[in-house]
């Protein structure tokens, strides 16, 4: 065989690879709504940057007679190319290939990129698309997703890590998503859950539909299990693109900075007007996050889920921040178990990769109840606060109106090491709100008092008096607890003012293995 028989006959293995499972099993994939593992890439990627590692790879199984059919590459394309220039490793199963199922080949491919992102410092983005593990080989695949999970565990706040949840997802293949640190689903064409419906139905009876199981909607709303839904998946691939812009490559470097053409000093007349006067009527958060920020951008991560309070990436300046916000247009803008874990979470993530944090506060408390009680409040708020309280990138808070009992505490408060704590005049710090507070210091005189009249006016007149110590944020600023009361409109200034400050600011934890943080 001549030297351009061989080369012609690379070319053929090539194209015969890149068709994967074959024509026919891609026109269905394409009759579903989904691309294939080789246009996927192609789109989340920079034009011809991708480099495919691994194309020959077949599997290794004698069982069932699958030595009978092999296919080059095994399910999965892997390899590396660059996002807006930076260099990130990918994988994607290929549902065309035995249903994307994974096999001790597959499993080997995947931990070869993944390793090779761990020695560079580069993010790892893994397209899932796969009907679990490859039963045919037994053992050897459920050793695969091992090494798979520990590689995900190893990585944790070392290299970003996004999972794309294209297609089915279920049993043990979700827990590497679960490890990642964003986890992206599509409307309609993506589902994960630990057991199916028909496992559902023979061990408890319940009879539901895969989408109510395990959907995009479900996930991204009810189990927070996804961070971001998408219509579709060229909108999905352009969400992590974006999100890569706020990201660094690893956790030693620093966030990337882009040329900012929004002035620090632009003055929001309208934030001095946007919080109503009467502190129980609500207000949009998302309002101040988009006037204060560069050219009002701002990526929610966690849209759908624990709406109650507001979590996502902006610049400031130019630079990445991440920002946590009570949303007072929700739930009153309370803590529950859902938005402290929500929160926290994001806080470590922040904290991991070198992204500055702003924390708007305008919080009444924790959400009271036996539900919330029997639901682990006390753990999840725990967590909340011991990620703020072991952040060290620079934190900026601002306390834009109410900032009650414990749920003041938790939200990075100044002895939970925050840098510079702002308020806006109207905040209100305090234990609780004035008429509780009352009601609980003058109990007994209240009791005394017989006339409901004259009850409710003593109230009201002691509320007041509270209000006027504790209805300001005077006081915290007396004992320095409060750096500074800020005019409203001036907020985008002082907070990037802040963040310029703290650039060069350097703070270690006490030496040890790790933290055990309340889970």
């Amino acid at each position: 065989m001549s030297n351009q028989d061989k080369i012609n006959k690379l070319i053929d293995l090539r194209a015969e690879a890149k068709l994967g499972g074959g024509l026919k099993r891609i026109e269905k994939q394409h009759e579903q709504g989904k691309m294939t593992a080789h246009e996927r890439i192609e789109m989340l990627l920079d034009d011809g940057s991708f480099e495919e590692l691994d194309m020959f790879v077949t599997h290794r199984c004698h069982n069932f007679g699958l030595e009978k059919k092999k296919f080059m590459g095994d399910g999965v394309v892997t390899g590396y190319g660059t996002i807006d220039g930076r260099v990130v490793y990918v994988f994607a199963q290929d549902f065309t290939v035995w249903g994307g199922s994974l096999s001790e080949t597959m499993a080997l491919k995947i931990c070869k990129v993944m390793d090779m992102a761990m020695k560079v410092g580069a993010p790892v983005i893994g397209i899932n698309d796969s009907g679990g593990a490859r039963i045919q080989e037994g053992v050897t695949s459920l050793a695969g997703y091992a090494e798979i999970f520990e590689r995900n565990i190893l990585a944790s706040g070392v290299i970003p890590q996004i999972s794309a949840i294209f297609g089915p997802c279920a049993g043990g293949a979700v827990y590497s998503p679960a490890l990642t640190d964003f986890i992206m689903m599509t409307e309609n064409t993506s589902y994960m859950f630990v057991t199916g419906p028909k496992v559902v139905k023979t061990v408890t009876g319940e009879v539901i539909s895969i989408e109510d199981l395990g959907g995009a909607d479900v996930h991204a709303s009810k189990s927070g299990v996804a961070h971001f839904k998408a219509e579709n998946e060229e909108e999905g691939l352009m969400l992590i693109r974006k999100l890569l812009s706020y990201l660094p490559q690893n956790n030693l470097e620093e966030p990337p900075a882009v040329e900012c053409h929004d002035p620090i000093e632009r003055m929001e007349d309208s934030l001095n007007e946007l919080v109503p006067e009467n502190p129980n009527l609500p207000y949009d958060i998302k309002d101040v996050i988009d006037l204060i920020v560069d050219d009002g951008e701002f990526l929610e991560v966690h849209r759908n889920y624990a709406k109650n309070i507001v979590t996502g990436f902006c610049r400031m300046d130019g630079l990445s921040v991440g920002v946590i916000a009570n949303q007072p247009n929700y739930l009153a803008g309370v803590l529950d178990c859902a938005a402290s874990k929500k929160a926290a979470r994001f806080v470590r993530f922040c904290d991991a990769f070198n992204i500055p944090i702003l924390t708007l506060v305008d919080v009444p408390g924790f959400l009271p109840g036996s539900g919330q009680e029997y639901a682990g409040i006390i753990n999840e708020g725990a967590k909340l606060m011991f990620a703020f309280g072991e952040a060290t990138v620079p934190k900026v808070t601002v306390t834009i109106r109410k900032s009650y009992g414990g749920a003041h505490d938790v939200m990075s408060c100044k002895q939970l090491r925050g840098d510079f704590n702002y308020a806006w005049p109207n905040a209100q710090i305090a234990v609780m709100g004035a008429k509780g507070a009352i009601e609980i210091i003058e109990g007994r005189k209240i009791a005394a008092i017989e006339n409901e009249e004259e009850k409710a006016a003593y109230v009201e007149q002691k509320s007041k008096e509270y209000e006027e110590v504790f209805a300001n944020p005077y006081q915290a600023a007396a004992y320095g607890y409060i750096d500074d009361v800020i005019e409203p409109r001036n907020t985008r200034f002082r907070i990037i003012r802040a963040f310029q400050n703290l650039q060069t600011k350097r703070l270690t934890n006490p030496m040890k293995k790790h933290s055990n943080i309340p889970l």
